[in-house]
Parts: C-alpha cells; structure tokens; sequence
C-alpha cells in the first residue's frame, strides 16, 4: 500500500534551498529532488537509493537544516513496509 502523504510548502521551500545551493552535497540533493517531486503527488514514493541518501543527509552533523528538513520529508514518504 503506498503511502499518502505530500511534501507541505516549508518542506518543498527547504527542498529547493538545498538543490541551490553550492555547498549541499550529492546525497542531501537527491534526498531533496525526491522530496520535490512528491509535492503534490500522493501517488509517488520515495525509492530505496533517496531514502538512503535523507538517511545519511539526517545523520550528517555537516548537513544544513533546510537539508535535513527535506531529508525528513523525503524519509515520511518512502513506501510502507509489508509486515
């Protein structure tokens, strides 16, 4: 079953700080584009390789707040585990 929740507008505004800038690293942005592209579409999930990378963007004592923000966001999205 996939999950239904939606990246809100603080998250999607930390999403695009993080693409910008200069200094986010690889992981931070695609944890980042993955959370921006579920902004309105409940429908999309989180895959395996950006759940791992938001989880090493939220582990990073290097990573900015707008970074981990959308990591987080990113993470609430991956799809449901089968119990």
């Amino acid at each position: 079953m996939a999950n239904k929740e939606v990246t809100g507008k603080k998250a999607a505004s930390a999403a695009s700080k993080t693409l910008k800038s200069p200094t986010a690293s690889k992981a931070a942005k695609s944890a980042a584009a993955s959370a921006l592209s579920q902004t309105k579409a409940p429908a999309k999930v989180t895959s395996p390789k950006a759940a791992t990378s938001a989880s090493k963007t939220l582990t990073s004592s290097k990573s900015s707040k707008p970074a981990k923000s959308a990591a987080a966001s990113a993470l609430t999205q991956k799809p449901n585990r089968k119990k």
